[in-house]
């Protein structure tokens, strides 16, 4: 006689159906609407977007143009502003997996005076805000020549995401047998060697993890770029916000410009999907 299930078995087998993955696959259909709406609105001209909504293009597909990707290409603002936001967005990512990488192990491995207390001090940064540290830094920046520049805003970046890439890969490294360190001792590597020829391969996972958590932060940061960039070095989230400040109606260059910051950071985030996953259930694990 098979027994009689409980409440919960009952409810985690339904949750585990095939009805669940349609709601699931349903709801991700409904997270793609923005998307798929600003994508269509980039590829119409202005004139049908005040007419009526992007889903007319269903209905007319003649609507589609790339004359607002033409426009986009032409405006000097927009262009320029997507080369800064590459300089500022990748060196303030490989600079923050870097040093953080090389901080991590030496606080996970490592042994020098008052280590625990600096790592407490790593830790306590990250409760400070962002805002709280504005002002001071703009005059720091101002009194150092560098307020305004793309230098400025990247080395903003690498301040404040060290506290937290430090923090999460010293866990992660910390986890690594100490048995296997040792060995790689043995055979005569030295600290540096025993870091990229051994931790640095174990801890991909995390250290991608991070790559992507800090190039999303970058890329789509506005408030530190509003304030420690000028005209010259502003990234794209500034300049498309100049753009609706300055020429409300100007849609045929916010929407492809729209689309196309927010693509990058997801063509990044697909392309390391398989890292970040790993590096999530590492943790989890562990």
């Amino acid at each position: 006689m098979k027994a009689k299930q409980s409440l919960g078995s009952r409810l985690a087998e339904g949750v585990s159906g095939g009805l669940v993955r349609v709601f699931l696959i349903v709801v991700g259909l409904f997270w793609l609407v923005p998307t798929i709406g600003l994508l269509l609105a980039s590829l119409r001209s202005p004139e049908d977007i005040a007419a009526s909504g992007w889903w007319k293009v269903f209905t007319e597909p003649s609507q589609i143009t790339f004359d607002s990707y033409s426009k986009l290409l032409e405006n000097e603002d927009i262009t320029s502003s997507l080369l800064n936001t590459v300089w500022i967005t990748v060196p303030a990512t490989l600079l923050v997996v870097i040093i953080g990488s090389l901080a991590g192990y030496a606080f996970a491995w490592m042994e020098f005076p008052g280590r625990d207390w600096w790592f407490l001090g790593v830790v306590g940064l990250l409760v400070v805000p962002v805002q709280v540290a504005l002002i001071p830094i703009a005059e720091l920046f101002g009194e150092l020549g560098i307020f305004g520049s793309v230098t400025g805003v990247v080395l903003f970046h690498v301040g404040f995401g060290l506290p937290f890439a430090v923090f999460l890969l010293r866990n992660f490294f910390a986890e690594i047998p100490r048995e296997l360190l040792e060995a790689a001792r043995l055979d005569g590597a030295g600290e540096l060697r025993l870091f990229f020829r051994v931790v640095m391969p174990l801890g991909a996972p995390a250290i991608a993890s991070l790559g992507i958590f800090q190039f999303l932060w970058v890329w789509n940061d506005m408030l530190v770029a509003l304030i420690f960039s000028d005209s010259g070095s502003q990234p794209i989230t500034v300049a498309l916000q100049t753009q609706v400040r300055q020429f409300g109606n100007n849609i045929d260059v916010l929407a492809p410009g729209a689309f196309i910051s927010m693509v990058v950071p997801l063509a990044v985030f697909f392309a390391f999907q398989r890292q970040f996953v790993s590096g999530v259930m590492a943790g989890a694990v562990k």
